[in-house]
C-alpha cells in the first residue's frame, strides 16, 4: 500500500493519489457484488421511472396539441350552447362583411349518428354539415374526387365527401366518386374522399361524412346550426377578431351588457355580460340577466383554438411536471440506498481505515475514495437507468400510449442520479474521514 506523507506539499502526486483512490473504491465496490447490484438497481429503477414518465407526460402534451392544430390555424368557434340561440347559415355572410379581421367562415351542423345504406351495408355514421370552404379552414386535402362548391350549399344537393375511414368501410378500397349512397333515407352522391386525417384527429373526421350544410338541415329537418367557424389570417388578428364576433353576436341575440369587471348573479362567473379567461381574449361567455334567464350556463362562447392550445400545452407541462416528480421519489430512494450501503462499508472497514490513516492517508484521500464509490453506484445505475428507460418508453408506445423521449429529459435523469450519488455519498465519505486512527484500530 502506497505511503503519503502528510502535509500539504508531501502527499505524493494527485496522479498517483487519484489512481490508488479509484482502484481502491472499484475494489470495495467488486467485494460486496450482491449488495452493490442491489443498490445500482434501485437507482437505475428511479431513472427509468423518471425517464418513462417524462416521455409519457411530454407525449401527452404533443398528442393535444396535434389534436387541436389538426382542426386548423387562427380559428374561432362560435357555439350555440342552449336552444334559444339559433346561429344560421346566413350569420356566415354577415360576420364576412362587418369584420376585417375574417378572412373566411362556414356553418355547421353535425349529427352523431345517420342511417346509412350502401347495398348490403345499412350502419350509422356520424354526419356533418358545412360549407365549401371547409378544405380550406381546416386545412384538410381531399384524397379522390373533389369537394362540393357554393352551388351545391345553395341550391341544398344532395352529395357528400367521405372521411376516410368512413370510405373504407362502406366501400372498402373501391372509388366511391359517383357512387349513390342513401343517407337518412336520401339518396347522395359521392364526390370525394377526405385524405386521412389519424385517429382522434381533427374531431374524428375520418369517420364522419361530409354533405353540405343546408343538406344536412333537410336531413335533420332543421333550419338551425350548431357552430360558426372563422378564420383569421394570421395569429396576430385572432383577438381583435374575437372581441368583435362576441359584440356582434351579443347585440344579435340581446345577451346581456358587456360588463368584464363582472359581479354577483352565478356563483364564480359575472351577473351579466361578457367574462374572458385569465389567459385573456381566448373564450367569451355571455350570460342573460338573472332576471331574464334563471337557468346556469352561458347559451353562447366564443372561442380562440389558439388559446386553447396554449391553456391545454400548459395543462400538459404542469402534468408531465408532477409525473416527474413522482418518479424523482423513486430516485431520491435509490440515493438513500448508496448512503445506506456506503455507511455499511464505512463500518465494515473501519480497521482498514484506521490502517491507512496510521499510515499517513490524509483524510481527504479517504473522502475522494468513498465520494468515487458513491458515484459509480451512480453512474452504473444511470447508464442502466436509461436503457430500462428507453426499453419501457418503447413498450408503452407499443402498447398504444403517446411517448415523446428527448434527449434533454434523458439527460436531466442521468444528472439527476449522478448528483443524488454525490450528496447522499457525502456523509459517509466524511464519515470514515473523521475516524481517529486509535479508535479505527480497536473496532474488531
Amino acid at each position: 500500500m502506497p505511503h503519503f506523507t502528510k502535509g500539504p506539499r508531501g502527499r505524493g502526486s494527485l496522479f498517483v493519489r487519484g489512481t490508488f483512490g479509484l482502484e481502491t473504491a472499484l475494489g470495495g465496490v467488486m467485494s460486496q457484488k450482491l449488495r452493490s447490484t442491489l443498490t445500482v438497481l434501485g437507482v437505475a429503477i428511479g431513472v427509468a421511472s423518471l425517464i418513462i414518465l417524462l416521455a409519457i407526460g411530454n407525449g401527452a402534451r404533443v398528442a393535444i396539441a396535434r389534436q387541436f392544430e389538426s382542426l386548423g390555424t387562427n380559428l374561432i368557434k362560435v357555439s350555440a350552447e342552449r336552444w334559444d340561440i339559433r346561429l344560421r347559415v346566413g350569420d356566415v355572410g354577415e360576420v364576412l362583411e362587418r369584420v376585417p379581421t375574417v378572412s373566411s367562415g362556414m356553418a355547421l351542423l353535425r349529427e352523431e349518428e345517420v342511417q346509412v345504406k350502401y347495398r348490403r351495408l345499412v350502419a350509422d355514421f356520424p354526419l356533418l354539415g358545412v360549407t365549401e370552404d371547409f378544405p380550406d379552414i381546416r386545412d384538410h386535402e381531399l384524397l379522390e374526387g373533389r369537394f362540393f362548391g357554393p352551388l351545391h350549399v345553395q341550391e341544398r344537393m344532395r352529395v357528400a365527401v367521405l372521411g376516410y375511414d368512413a370510405w373504407r368501410r362502406i366501400f372498402g378500397s373501391t372509388n366511391p366518386v359517383g357512387q349513390g349512397v342513401y343517407i337518412g333515407g336520401q339518396r347522395f352522391t359521392v364526390l370525394g374522399v377526405l385524405d386521412r386525417k389519424g385517429e382522434g384527429m381533427a374531431g374524428d373526421i375520418d369517420k364522419e361524412i361530409v354533405v353540405p350544410v343546408t343538406a344536412a338541415q333537410r336531413v335533420l329537418l332543421t333550419g338551425r346550426v350548431d357552430e360558426l367557424w372563422f378564420q383569421s389570417p394570421d395569429a396576430n388578428s385572432v383577438d381583435a377578431a374575437l372581441v368583435q364576433l362576441g359584440r356582434i353576436f351579443r347585440h344579435k341575440f340581446n345577451i346581456g351588457d358587456e360588463d368584464p369587471g363582472g359581479g354577483g348573479g352565478y356563483p364564480g362567473n359575472p351577473r351579466d355580460g361578457m367574462y374572458m379567461s385569465p389567459g385573456g381574449y381566448g373564450r367569451v361567455d355571455y350570460w342573460y340577466p338573472p332576471w331574464e334567464e334563471p337557468t346556469s350556463g352561458p347559451p353562447l362562447t366564443v372561442t380562440s383554438l389558439n388559446t386553447m392550445v396554449e391553456e391545454a400545452s400548459e395543462a400538459s407541462r404542469v402534468m408531465t411536471m408532477m409525473l416527474g416528480g413522482i418518479a424523482s421519489v423513486a430516485l431520491l430512494v435509490g440515493g438513500l440506498g448508496i448512503m445506506n450501503i456506503m455507511l455499511v462499508s464505512v463500518t465494515e472497514r473501519t480497521r482498514e481505515i484506521g490502517i491507512r490513516k496510521a499510515l499517513g492517508a490524509h483524510p481527504a484521500d479517504l473522502v475522494y475514495q468513498f465520494m468515487i464509490e458513491a458515484l459509480l453506484l451512480g453512474m452504473v445505475g444511470g447508464a442502466l437507468g436509461l436503457t430500462m428507460g428507453y426499453l419501457g418508453t418503447g413498450l408503452a408506445t407499443r402498447y398504444g400510449l403517446e411517448t415523446l423521449l428527448t434527449m434533454q429529459a434523458s439527460g436531466v435523469a442521468f444528472v439527476a442520479s449522478v448528483v443524488i450519488a454525490i450528496l447522499f455519498g457525502v456523509y459517509p465519505a466524511f464519515t470514515a474521514a473523521q475516524l481517529e486512527p486509535v479508535e479505527a484500530l480497536r473496532y474488531r
